[in-house]
């Protein structure tokens, strides 16, 4: 609540400061507040206020280098606060809304590869700078879940997990990723159907990027379906995204463990089954 009513304070700076008039009730994401505004000259748009830290910085820069195709355009940015003003799609109608979970795959599938067609900026972290903290952290987590009693069983595959990103972890590659991109993360647009939005810019191999399609909606299965819809689409060779993917899923498993686990399980069931998946067992 302190980060809502500090957000929101912000929010009454700069709807003053870019001459915007408030336009709808705040909307709260997991780190961000947005305000449905209106421009002086009449444009729609969404004030985005958020606190620059490591998932959000570069956001600014990651949306002025694709320029609207396939994503969110950017109309201002006040780059010291993290602050964006933004298009205005349609937060009631994410991507999410396309009941066939394969039809949804097929639309994200094709916005990603517009979207990793673009080579990464100069300025953005890089994915062989993530895969080196990874290996970094990986033996105290592994010995924080050997105290705790989890499975042996998970501890080795995260292990794996580490094997398989190491293989490729030479040939970090040189795309611009959004990196949390999911149904979620894709709205309806009147400029085009759908748009995406709330990149946390990423210069590496697109093979990274495709866990938060299959983690999301999970529930609805058809897993092979769409991961060879993904790489197919986006031109992945199929053994690279898996190692990429497995690393993912080691990424997101230190992070839960790190923060203290969530759900009362130390790992993500869903995400241990999709690599298990992966490693064909």
């Amino acid at each position: 609540m302190v980060r809502y009513a500090r957000l929101l304070k912000r929010g009454e700076e700069f709807l003053e400061r870019w001459g915007l008039r408030q336009d709808g009730a705040p909307m709260s994401g997991r780190v961000s507040v947005v305000l449905p505004v209106v421009c002086g000259d009449g444009t729609r748009a969404a004030l985005k206020l958020q606190d620059v830290d490591e998932e959000t910085v570069g956001e600014g820069l990651a949306l002025r280098t694709w320029g609207g195709d396939g994503v969110v355009r950017l109309l201002a940015e006040d780059a010291e606060t993290g602050t964006l003003l933004l298009e205005r799609l349609d937060e009631a109608r994410p991507l999410a809304v396309v009941e066939d979970v394969i039809e949804a795959t097929r639309i994200l599938a094709g916005l990603l590869a517009r979207l990793t067609a673009v080579p990464a900026p100069e300025g953005l972290r890089r994915l062989d700078g993530v895969v080196v903290g990874m290996f970094e952290r990986l033996p105290a987590v592994l010995k924080s879940l050997e105290e705790e009693g989890a499975d042996e069983a998970d501890r080795r595959l995260l292990k794996d997990c580490a094997a398989a990103v190491g293989e490729v972890a030479g040939e970090p590659g040189d795309r611009l990723l959004h990196w949390d991109l999911h149904f979620e993360n894709v709205l309806a647009a009147e400029r085009e159907p759908w748009l995406v939005i709330d990149p946390k810019p990423l210069g590496g191999d697109p093979g990274f990027e495709l866990l938060p399609a299959l983690w999301n909606r999970f529930e609805e299965g058809r897993l092979a379906r769409r991961f060879d819809l993904l790489t197919g689409v986006v031109g992945l060779e199929r053994e690279r995204a898996r190692a990429w993917t497995l690393g993912r899923v080691l990424q997101n498993s230190l992070w839960r463990v790190e923060e203290g686990g969530g759900d009362g399980e130390a790992l993500d069931a869903e995400q241990m089954a999709i690599a298990r998946w992966l490693l064909g067992r």
